[in-house]
């Protein structure tokens, strides 16, 4: 099969990968179309809202929907590295064996991962870099397709450690969820308050991720695609010198509000994201409009505010929309 038919069968996978998540999951299409982004860009993402916007259920219903295997870890001040990684033990013939943590699976759910101090947090970063953990010296892989999709609770932060940006860099994008709508939130009330519990149906394998993540790999990417995508991440950085950028309109806006900005992976994010947005769209390659569409949860998580922006209650996302539209 050619990369083109395959792309045009993902589009028709991916639709009804939606309608299947749809039997269970009212409204929040934007949300679930930036969790399919990441799954077939082979990225991993956090979610952020309050609670009961249905987060966890999302996760749990495309895992099921993708046929893939599934665990929670539920992230709390007591947890320990080992409790994701899995330990040694020593068995009954007095030898170590290493017993596997929920960190071995294709979906890892990282239920409100601010809620544990840093240790446990960085045994996180080599699964999600590396697709391996590394205990007791000796290295074990992970199964793929491997997804980390964390959450996270905006408003309560007492008793909560903030991310590192090492590991913040390491999430392909930074999902926000909103309230439902109205009409959308009668739906809610009355399916889940009725005896309804819709069988959600498999619609793709691990094979068949592993297969379009290969195929969004090799779609061809225009040279002012990557340009811009270079040049937006470029825009973020406060000390980067003015000659590197277009005009002067840029330097200045990062060097107000901005005390760093995102790193490279966040150009490479934005190609990638790019293609997978394309190919949704089902498009064979992807153009700028692609890469605008994916950068503010790509990019928003990757900068830092310095005290004028905070001061003038600027936020990250209102700062990526103006950096979009001086590099329009």
């Amino acid at each position: 099969m050619s990369d083109k038919e395959l792309i045009d069968n993902f589009v028709k996978q991916y639709h009804a990968l939606k309608n299947e998540m749809g039997k269970v999951i009212v409204g929040q299409d934007k949300a679930v179309d930036s969790l399919l982004l990441s799954i077939f860009t082979g990225g991993h993402c956090l979610l952020v809202g309050v609670p009961g916007l249905a987060k966890t259920l999302m996760v749990n219903t495309l895992s099921k929907a993708l046929g893939l295997s599934f665990s929670r870890i539920q992230f709390t001040p007591d947890l320990m590295p080992s409790d994701i990684t899995g330990s040694e033990i020593l068995d009954e013939n007095r030898r170590f064996q290493f017993v596997k943590g929920p960190i071995f699976a294709n979906i890892v759910l990282a239920d409100e991962i601010n809620r544990t101090p840093p240790k446990t947090q960085a045994a996180l970063l080599e699964a999600m870099q590396e697709k391996s953990v590394t205990v007791s010296g000796k290295s074990y892989p992970l199964v793929a397709p491997f997804f980390v999709l964390a959450t996270q609770n905006p408003i309560e932060q007492e008793g909560t450690y903030p991310l590192p940006e090492a590991q913040l860099d390491r999430f392909m994008l930074n999902i926000r969820m909103d309230y439902p709508s109205f009409d959308e939130e009668i739906d809610i009330v009355k399916g889940t308050t009725a005896n309804h519990d819709p069988k959600v149906e498999i619609i793709l394998s691990a094979d068949d991720i592993l297969r379009y993540q290969d195929v969004i790999r090799r779609i061809p990417v225009p040279d002012n695609v990557c340009r811009y995508a270079v040049r937006l991440t470029s825009s973020t950085r406060p000390t980067l010198s003015n000659n590197a950028l277009k005009n002067g309109q840029q330097a200045s806006l990062a060097s107000k509000y901005l005390s760093w900005g995102a790193g490279p992976r966040a150009s490479q994010y934005l190609v990638m994201g790019a293609k997978t947005h394309a190919a949704m769209q089902g498009k064979y390659s992807p153009d700028i409009e692609d890469v605008q569409s994916v950068a503010v949860e790509v990019l928003r998580h990757r900068i830092v505010r310095n005290y004028y922006a905070e001061a003038e209650g600027i936020t990250t996302e209102e700062i990526v929309h103006q950096l979009l539209s001086v590099n329009e």
